[in-house]
Order: C-alpha cells, then structure tokens, then sequence
C-alpha cells in the first residue's frame, strides 16, 4: 500500500481512490485500461470506472484486487508535453488478437517482428473501419509509415 517513506504506491492510490467512491466522497475515478498481448505489445481497452478494491492472499502474499467497470467514455490522450491527441481510431482487443493470429506477429509485407503496428488497410481518415480484422493488418513501423494514409 506504501512506499519505506510513507507515500501511496500506484496500486494504494487505485485502493484509496475506490474506497473514496464506495464512501461516497467522490465519483469513480476513470482509469485507462491496457491489456498485455504478449512482451512488448500491449493493446489499450478503453476507459473504465475503478468502483471496488481489496486484498486477497496469494500463497505467500497479499494481492490487490480491482474491480472496473466499462464505459464509452473516452479521455484525451496527452503527449509527454502535454498536448492533446485525438483517440477516436480504437481498434477492440478481440479485433487486434484475431489479427495479430493471422498475420502470424510480423509485418504481412516484409516479415518483421519488431516495432509493430496495427494498420487500417482501408485508412480510417478515408472511412475505414476499426472494428473488422479485415480491414486490420500488421505492419512494421518502416512500411507503416512508407504508406501513411494511402489505400493500397
């Protein structure tokens, strides 16, 4: 829950917060979620409402449980700077996953395995969609970029 000096570490801010609204003293805190794909690749799921924590032993030790729940919200995304991006081009989870099988986890043009990206073939400024695989592919970062928002 704490640090050696005293202050709340990530997961007793989540705790305190949760109890906050289940308190009444304050609404749900809104957190983004990200789901582990495999090392290194990590899918963003939405925002969520954090309503409930507590702790549990696991074996040996004490665990915090969490739990969330959905919303169609969306936050700003900032930069480390500050600036505000658009994050309207979610593409789901269960979309990513189904073409990250398909593609096999490497580029469909060159075969790479590094620095992926889910690209819209059709691009989503020109009306693709996000929520079909069949408009999703995986591409490194060099034939992502080389494309940008052309239709190949």
């Amino acid at each position: 829950m704490r640090t050696p000096s005293g202050t709340l570490t990530p997961n007793g801010k989540f705790y305190e917060a949760a109890h906050a609204f289940k308190s009444g003293k304050h609404q749900p805190a809104l957190v983004r979620v990200y789901e582990k794909i495999k090392d290194g690749i990590w899918t963003y799921n939405g925002v969520f409402r954090l309503v409930d924590a507590w702790e549990e032993e696991a074996g040996n030790r004490r665990v915090f449980k969490f739990r969330l729940e959905m919303t169609d919200l969306e936050l700003p995304a900032t930069t480390p700077g500050g600036l505000e991006l658009e994050h309207n081009r979610m593409i789901p989870t269960t979309v990513k996953l189904e073409v990250y099988k398909r593609d096999k986890g490497q580029c469909v043009l060159c075969g790479s395995k590094d620095n992926l990206h889910f690209d819209h073939d059709y691009p989503y400024s020109k009306g693709g969609t996000s929520l079909s695989a069949e408009n999703i592919r995986l591409l490194c970062v060099r034939h992502n970029l080389q494309k940008g928002a052309k239709i190949q």
